[in-house]
């Protein structure tokens, strides 16, 4: 029969998934009993939703079973209550426990600590896709470059930083807004990518009409009131020119490498190479260049070069940087990010998403701290 003991080492083994923490120091075990060969256990569950009850269920059952000798796993679940909600945020930011014989002046003003920003001294290696301008496809490429490094094996987070024409919510497939546990945001995930955008506060329909501060603050936030986990790749979607937002991104990620995406044509490398000019004005990286709509091709096999030729490598030759790619212009490019079905994902054959797993395998294989 199993023990106690037995189950409770079991239950240690169990990951919450999207959280990525054992269920027992998240304090989601509030319940065991053990009779005979049956187990019961009750869960508190700090994420709600029918799918992950039933996928949490599944774990434990089979965590126990397969390490005591149990005939059968009942696993009753819970909402958290406010408290257990506490501790598991303070868990999931690595705070220690409150000290219950710490003296508080009850006078004083209350005064939030601030939180540390998880990319400043991690091994976590940020992207930042930036444009001269805008409609020249940077949100596309982002979404599919976040989704093309996920499918090697990476762990990878996406901000969408353009907070005036956020998209890749939609691009991206996510099919659900952030949950919140306690007031830590745990971003939702869709083809192997966590993303936080400002597209999950403001409708569609709604313009954001901020000024400095107000961004500042919001960016702020997108990093350190989110659990982003153990991240490999931190991809960023930086609005087109170089405002507000891409000087609080340098401040707030000063080891971001950059990658400036740009159309064929002369005119429009001309403009992305501002947005160059700006990282290092800001001493950001420039690390390659990705050109998009370089070609298309035709029913005849025909490649069909619609907005001219060889601005991209002009630009990275100009640059002194690694010309990372060339994406073709294709229609299932365009459809996949109205319809959220990127096309690394929905037409892994096709020649634009084998652009995409090729420019990934190439910022994956740089050497960041070439460029320091």
């Amino acid at each position: 029969m199993p023990t106690n003991a037995e189950v409770e080492a079991a239950l240690a083994t169990v990951v919450e998934p999207e959280l990525g923490h054992p269920i027992v120091d998240l304090g989601m075990v509030v319940g065991l009993a053990v009779d005979g060969p049956v187990v019961a256990v009750v869960l508190a569950l700090p994420l709600q939703g029918e799918a992950r009850e039933a996928r949490l269920r599944t774990l434990v059952a089979d965590a126990v079973v397969g390490a005591t000798d149990a005939e059968r796993v009942d696993v009753d679940v819970r909402e958290m209550t406010p408290e257990e909600q506490q501790h598991c945020a303070r868990v999931l930011r690595a705070e220690p426990p409150p000290n219950p014989l710490r003296i508080v002046d009850v006078n004083a003003p209350a005064r939030p600590a601030a939180r540390p920003n998880p990319f400043l001294d991690s091994t976590t290696r940020v992207i930042a896709v930036s444009s001269g301008k805008g409609g020249v496809g940077k949100s596309s490429v982002t979404t599919n470059l976040a989704i093309a490094l996920a499918q090697r094996g990476n762990r990878v987070a996406a901000i969408d930083a353009d907070v005036w024409g956020f998209s890749m919510p939609r691009m991206l497939g996510v099919d659900h807004p952030p949950d919140l546990v306690d007031d830590l945001i745990v971003p939702p995930t869709a083809n192997g990518v966590r993303l936080i955008s400002m597209g999950f506060f403001a409708s569609e329909e709604q313009a954001v009409i901020w000024r400095g501060p107000m961004l500042h603050k919001a960016l702020e936030q997108f990093l350190t009131d989110v659990h982003w986990g153990a991240v490999d790749f931190l991809v960023v979607d930086m609005p087109p020119g170089t405002g507000d937002v891409a000087l609080s991104m340098a401040q707030f990620l000063p080891r971001a490498e950059v990658i400036v995406v740009t159309t064929p044509q002369t005119a429009a490398q001309r403009v992305a190479q501002r947005a160059a000019a700006m990282a290092a004005k800001v001493d950001l990286a420039v690390t390659g260049v990705i050109e998009n709509m370089s070609w298309f091709t035709g029913d005849d096999g025909k490649r069909y070069e619609l907005f001219g030729a060889g601005g991209g490598r002009e630009l990275a030759d100009r640059l002194g940087v690694p010309l990372l790619g060339q994406v073709p212009l294709v229609p299932d490019l365009r459809i996949g990010g109205d319809d959220g079905h990127p096309i690394v994902v929905a037409h892994p054959d096709d020649e634009a998403a084998v652009a995409f797993r090729a420019i990934a395998a190439a910022v994956e294989a740089m050497d960041p701290s070439a460029d320091r």
